[in-house]
């Protein structure tokens, strides 16, 4: 394996996060804590507690999980974008490294991006309310998971775009909209019955579902297939990049 390559990668991709650190770290980081603000403290305050724990606190992990989604989509679609646009990913399609590697450098380094992130928000967060994690190993494990998988997908969306346009249009137009409706600011147990079945073909339900019951030991729908559709996403985006790079689509002429 070429580690050198993908170091090479990861290294330029992360020094790009360093040149753009209010853009790529700090307002991410602040949005959340005006999320915090308001519903968690202004009007958290007056909603009680659900399923035993103080609103505040229940909304934590469907904020961090609305940040990985599109932080990680965000870094890993522009990170490959960009060379597209400038016509510099021929020199990286020419160089002696495989499409592991180059997806390595580059998932691993928007995946990053991502969990910090996270973590940056999770410590901020302590600052407006209280919280438990019951289970911290696989609070980082659907962590991991969850910033990977949608960044190979951003890396998808990266390689399918022909301009900044539809570079945007999948984050902002389906994933932020499946994020707010998927639990992140209420449990699907509180919708009526029709409306919870319908909401279970929300994909972003299943990770946020398996990342709260992480904190705090409940969930919208059982871990086990939390888990299991959070690998299965993982897997389906494994096998779109290995479609890409075996047909050369958008990447080779």
């Amino acid at each position: 394996m070429n580690t050198y390559g993908i170091r090479a990668i990861y290294k330029f991709e992360m020094a790009r996060t360093g040149r753009t650190l209010m853009q790529s770290i700090a307002w991410p980081v602040i949005s959340t804590c005006l999320y915090f603000i308001v519903f968690g403290t202004a009007i958290g305050g007056r909603l009680g507690e659900i399923e035993g724990v103080s609103y505040g606190a229940f909304i934590i992990p469907g904020l961090i999980m609305l940040s990985l989604l599109s932080e990680s989509i965000s870094n890993a679609s522009f990170g490959i974008f960009f060379p597209k646009f400038s016509g510099t990913i021929y020199e990286v399609l020419s160089a002696p490294v495989s499409a592991f590697e180059i997806v390595a450098g580059y998932v691993g380094a928007a995946a990053t991006k991502s969990v910090v992130i996270g973590i940056l928000i999770l410590i901020t967060a302590r600052f407006f309310v209280d919280y438990e994690i019951a289970h911290p190993f696989w609070m980082i494990a659907f962590l991991i998971l969850t910033a990977v998988t949608f960044s190979m997908f951003g890396f998808i969306i990266g390689v399918w775009a022909d301009d900044f346009q539809k570079l945007q249009i999948i984050p902002l137009m389906v994933i932020t909209p499946l994020t707010f409706l998927g639990g992140a600011f209420y449990s699907i147990n509180m919708l009526p019955e029709f409306w919870q079945k319908v909401t279970l073909f929300n994909p972003v339900v299943y990770l946020i579902s398996g990342f709260r019951w992480a904190f705090y030991g409940v969930s919208d729908v059982n871990v086990g297939i939390s888990l299991g559709m959070t690998l299965f996403f993982l897997l389906l985006c494994m096998t779109g990049i290995w479609w890409i790079f075996r047909t050369g689509y958008k990447i080779r002429t």
